[in-house]
């Protein structure tokens, strides 16, 4: 990902994650309200801010029956920005300002569905949405000066600290159980702050982390022979200052760049984790293996924007991709109480969407849909839940294209 076409090439995505993920639901059902934003309270004072020194926000549903006890929070994604300018435009949409944010929908969007037919396991929990505007992963500390003489903000890591901080206050402190959710962007920060969060609870508090199309990988080279994504994010480390993150055992004999990479990662952490990803990331595919910057010719350009395209000698391409994914990913063998769903769909996160998160044609792997395997998982129903797909095109429960 070239540096003057990262943010480019993100530009959709982004603006889809502008209006939040979760959009209002598209069936017949009648949608229940919105949930208003919520500001974090002090929080220029704490120094908590995005990126236009505006307080971050939250969106916070009560649960209710024998989930008022038990806590969801999911971070957003939303990309990264790597520059002064491109970290100083973002600061005019929702990934840059509360100004910007407005009321969500959670009615319909899978993990944070209240139909128990949909979301069965966490329909009834209290239910965070963190959102995202620091462009580094909730991860940042440090600030620069735009081109215009105004003060840009790279405080994720102290909008994180403090908004867990006041939902603390708000009865997160009593839970009884909880999960820690990210999609995206979002899903690197779980990864990242997973002991952290977890540390925060008494030992008997059942505390999980589950990221979703978070597991970004270390790809040597894109389809040009560039190690572009690398340098991207070689750019956020330096930028947006997110050592103080990032493991000290990897940090004693690795570059910190290497350390922002799940891979790396994942070594370290203690607490019980999930893993949620496509080995075909369309997202990965599109932005790390084909950014603009490779000048990728007409025929990859097809077979980026829907896999179905693709050749065979494509495929193959990206089987290797697959192929690093899955031995990146061996090391969670070793866990017995983490958990994988990785699923041969050509998808960027699948937990916000009821089509992908559990409905009649939900990826599905041993007959589970993602919904069932994470149930599982978090609640101890089966041993050993480790769902690896088989090559693409082999699985005839995924979708075609990416959800909407």
């Amino acid at each position: 990902m070239a540096p003057s076409n990262v943010p480019a090439a993100l530009l959709l995505l982004l603006l889809l994650a502008a209006s939040g993920p979760l959009r209002p639901m598209l069936s017949g059902a009648a949608p229940l309200e919105p949930v208003a934003v919520s500001l974090l309270a002090g929080a220029q004072e704490k120094g908590a801010v995005c990126l236009d020194g505006t307080p971050p926000g939250y969106h916070l549903q009560r649960g209710s029956g024998d989930g008022s006890g038990s806590w969801l929070l999911h971070l957003e994604g939303g990309g990264w920005c790597s520059t002064l300018k491109d970290c100083s435009g973002r600061r005019m949409s929702v990934l840059g300002s509360s100004n910007f944010m407005k009321p969500l929908q959670f009615a319909g969007h899978g993990i944070f569905d209240s139909d128990e037919i949909y979301n069965p396991d966490f329909y009834n929990w209290n239910k965070v949405y963190v959102r995202y505007c620091d462009g580094a992963s909730f991860a940042g500390d440090a600030e620069g000066q735009a081109q215009d003489g105004t003060t840009v903000y790279f405080r994720g890591l102290r909008i994180y600290e403090a908004v867990i901080g006041e939902l603390m206050e708000k009865g997160l402190a009593n839970a009884t159980q909880v999960l820690f959710t990210g999609c995206s962007a979002g899903g690197l920060a779980t990864i990242l702050h997973c002991d952290d969060f977890s540390a925060r609870f008494p030992q008997q508090v059942s505390v999980k982390c589950f990221a979703d199309a978070g597991f970004f990988l270390d790809v040597r080279k894109d389809i040009s022979g560039e190690r572009s994504f690398w340098s991207f994010y070689n750019r956020v480390v330096q930028l947006q200052n997110v050592r103080q993150v990032l493991h000290k055992d990897c940090l004693a004999n690795k570059d910190p760049t290497e350390c922002f990479f799940p891979t790396e990662l994942i070594k370290s952490i203690r607490t019980p984790m999930f893993i949620l990803n496509s080995a075909y990331d369309s997202w990965q595919i599109q932005n790390v293996l084909l950014p603009s910057s490779s000048s990728p010719e007409k025929s990859w350009l097809s077979c980026k924007d829907n896999i179905g395209n693709c050749n065979s000698t494509q495929i193959k391409v990206l089987d290797e991709i697959r192929n690093t994914m899955i031995n990146d990913l061996k090391v969670i063998n070793d866990k017995a109480d983490w958990g994988m769903f990785i699923d041969s769909c050509f998808t960027h996160c699948q937990t916000l969407f009821r089509i992908s998160w559990s409905s009649p044609t939900s990826p599905r792997l041993g007959n589970k849909n993602i919904a069932k395997v994470v149930g599982d998982w978090y609640f101890g129903r089966s041993q050993g839940v480790k769902e690896i797909d088989c090559e693409y095109p082999c699985n005839p429960t995924c979708n075609s294209l990416p959800p909407p």
